[in-house]
């Protein structure tokens, strides 16, 4: 599934050609983008073209509103229809996007329940209660029809007003107008968006708003209130409510996504103590597989906050480096995670619940907080990858790393737990099968349909598979039909993890073997297992940190594949171990969570480790070749 990105944009943001090119590139990116458009400065030129004052009312607290009674909805919806929504298709039309544009009402796409009746105050200074204004506050999505259009379109636009929940033939079925900030927190939280980003004419939220560069960049639910006047109180209402979703909202500007130094993130809760303060905000950004960017920028804001050399190189991956000497100890982790829609949160117990806690965003926060604290001698090179897509079967960033980044021994960031190393793991085999029979009906006399087939088929790959590799894992992982005028077809993919040593030519030869003219069979993976022994300097590093640490460590050998075998496919003698906390049988699963006290062991056994390697192999030669 392709990242959702919901960006609240503002008219007078709008006039600006810049915007229109950062959310063409969110789509270069592959991301699906709702586009909210602000209609404030599009409202005044509308109405000054219609020779029309815009009616207001001044509030019993003294601020002043757009007055919205049902004679001026025609009106407000005319302003975006005609002048804020067609600026938004030609500014993305100039960039070859396609893009679907309409208020929100439109279909009861946003449906909203009116607020009560104001208290206002007359310029006489008279009070009154006005109850014909037409405003409220989104309730109801359709976001059914939503993510068709947002599939069907690269960019979809909504805006201001929605449907009145109230409905009937009263004057009350006239739309109601509402803060289009909170339009997008509420569609960002009914569509399950990965990002909001709120953009403004300012950088982000100020501590001094008579300060531009007094940008607050970090706030939690309940700290911006205070600095926030104007527009930019809803802004910041929106993206409270917002961070009850999965997403991770940020305001944005001045008038744009692009520059970070004027961002304000929100985030759901602060970590129960300073030092968890990197583990808990990496946990909070969404990175799915194919969606990385967004945590691999932040990283990268966080390397250079500390004098980190770090870049992201040109497949994605976050490259963090100290020193340049030929002694090169490299920790690779990955920052892609399973698919979810979950809001992380801090447990009783000082538990971190949310997607890559365990697997594995905590043990890159553990490199990098190992990276910025160590002592790296110089004659040595300590430097830490974030992998892109690990998790799906391209690995892409750790062919990259394989190719680019040579070291002399490897510590890959998976979840080993703080009281295990890993060795090595089983390899990964995988194979699509495709049966093809004639059309025709299943109730025929013999019929053999392309199910049948496939099923027939797998059972023969798989046995005879097994044959070769005994100690091999098998599963099919995938099944798809595809019904034809004069063919049917049926396919899976049939999933092996081998032992270390298995011979993958053999189990090439062995599957192939099963090809025929109604049988396809193309190999989608074959990478070999890997497994380092107890006596490399890594390892010895690693026993020595953990008696440092009064644990009794266990070394096991695991059946699942990680970027290590990736490595491996080219390098020889490089030693290499797996190591970083948490418990994997919670990897991809809802319960996913790691304890602070867990990570804080494997954070300072890491950390002893890195040391002690660099020590070691100053007097011994480190060993190994890429």
């Amino acid at each position: 599934m392709r990242p959702l990105y919901v960006v609240k944009v503002g008219s007078a943001t709008l006039d600006r050609a810049a915007i229109h090119g950062e959310l063409s590139d969110l789509v270069a990116r592959g991301a699906r983008v709702l586009l909210v458009a602000g209609g404030a400065t599009g409202i005044e030129r509308h109405y000054r073209a219609l020779g029309r004052p815009i009616p207001r009312l001044r509030l019993a607290g003294g601020d002043s509103v757009r007055y919205c009674p049902p004679a001026e909805l025609p009106h407000i919806i005319g302003a975006y229809q005609q002048v804020t929504l067609p600026q938004v298709e030609a500014g993305l039309a100039a960039h070859g996007r396609s893009v679907f544009t309409a208020v929100a009402a439109q279909g009861g796409l946003v449906t909203g329940r009116a607020n009560r009746p104001l208290r206002a105050v007359s310029a006489e200074g008279r009070a009154s209660v006005v109850r014909d204004h037409r405003a409220g506050v989104p309730s109801e999505v359709d976001t059914a029809r939503l993510r068709v259009l947002l599939d069907a379109y690269d960019v979809v636009c909504l805006s201001p007003p929605v449907r009145d929940e109230a409905g009937g033939d009263t004057p009350l079925n006239t739309p109601l107008n509402v803060d289009a900030d909170m339009l997008a927190a509420a569609l960002a939280g009914a569509l399950g968006a990965d990002h909001l980003r709120l953009v403004t004419g300012t950088a982000g939220l100020l501590r001094d708003p008579a300060d531009p560069a007094s940008t607050l960049r970090d706030l939690h639910p309940g700290e911006g209130a205070e600095f926030a006047s104007g527009r930019m109180r809803q802004k910041v209402r929106a993206a409270e409510q917002a961070l009850a979703g999965s997403a991770d909202v940020a305001i944005t500007g001045p008038h744009t996504l692009a520059d970070r130094h004027g961002w304000t993130r929100f985030w759901r809760e602060p970590p129960p103590a300073e030092d968890l303060t990197l583990l808990s905000r990496a946990v909070a950004v969404p990175a799915t597989s194919g969606d990385e960017r967004e945590l691999a920028d932040y990283l990268l804001d966080w390397c250079g906050r500390r004098g980190i050399d770090a870049r992201i190189d040109q497949v994605g991956n976050l490259v963090a480096t100290r020193g340049t000497g030929p002694r090169r100890l490299l920790l690779l982790g990955h920052l892609d995670t399973v698919p979810f829609h979950w809001p992380v949160s801090w447990l009783p117990g000082d538990e971190l619940s949310g997607r890559g806690s365990v697997d594995a965003k905590s043990s890159l926060a553990a490199f990098l907080e190992v990276l910025a604290a160590a002592d790296v001698p110089e004659d040595g090179q300590l430097r830490v990858v974030g992998a892109v897509e690990e998790e799906v079967s391209s690995s892409r960033g750790a062919f990259h790393a394989r190719d680019h980044y040579p070291a002399d021994a490897v510590v890959v960031g998976e979840p080993s737990g703080a009281r295990k190393l890993t060795l090595g793991y089983f390899g990964l085999f995988k194979l699509r099968v495709t049966a093809a029979v004639p059309s025709g009906h299943s109730a025929g006399m013999g019929a053999v349909t392309a199910p049948d087939a496939l099923v027939r088929a797998l059972e023969e790959i798989r046995d005879d598979v097994l044959k070769a590799a005994p100690e091999a894992l098998a599963a099919v992982i995938d099944l798809s039909t595809h019904p034809g005028r004069e063919v049917n077809r049926a396919a899976g993919v049939l999933n092996f993890r081998v032992p270390p040593g298995a011979d993958l030519d053999e189990l090439r030869a062995t599957a192939l073997a099963h090809r025929a003219p109604d049988l396809a069979i193309d190999v989608l993976r074959a990478t070999p297992g890997h497994v380092g022994g107890r006596s490399t300097p890594l390892t010895r590093a690693f026993t020595r940190a953990f008696g440092r640490a009064d644990i009794r460590p266990t070394f096991v050998v695991k059946k699942g594949t990680s970027d290590m075998n990736t490595l491996a496919t080219t390098w020889r003698g490089v030693p290499m171990v797996a190591y970083g906390p948490g418990d994997s049988a919670l990897d991809h699963t809802d319960a996913e969570r790691i304890g602070a006290a867990e990570y804080r062991t494997a954070r300072r056994v890491l950390a002893d480790a890195v040391a002690t390697w660099f020590a070691v192999t100053g007097r011994t030669g480190s060993g190994g070749t890429p």
